[in-house]
């Protein structure tokens, strides 16, 4: 099923980060099974948002699903320049990662959704 980058939330960005290139050790990655949480879990989305230079700040005043901007460093190798925004700091981070790596837009598993 295809869904917005910008769309994504729970299991289906943190399957989308285990599919992202520096993530394949993940592959076998289910939600129901693993605790790979990137875009709730800061022990592990930190380490991806330092890896690639993610930055992120406050997005105010905006919506809701807007209230965090997050950018790869433009000296990050392979940044890509995708934005990814949302409701929390984690998750604008890990759509500015899944953007940069597979797209504004991406297939995931119908459970997921």
């Amino acid at each position: 099923m295809k869904i917005k980058t910008s769309e994504l939330t729970g299991s289906a960005l943190d399957w989308a980060v285990v599919n992202c290139s520096i993530e394949k050790t993940f592959a076998d990655f289910a939600p129901h099974r693993y605790s790979f949480r990137p875009s709730t879990d800061w022990a592990q989305g930190g380490p991806i948002i330092e890896r690639k230079e993610i930055g992120i700040r406050r997005n105010m005043p905006c919506s809701e699903d807007r209230q965090w901007e997050a950018s790869p460093s433009i000296t990050a190798k392979g940044a890509g320049g995708k934005f990814g925004y949302g409701p929390t700091p984690l998750i604008a981070a890990m759509r500015c990662y899944v953007a940069s790596n597979l797209g504004t837009e991406i297939d995931i598993p119908e459970e997921l959704v």
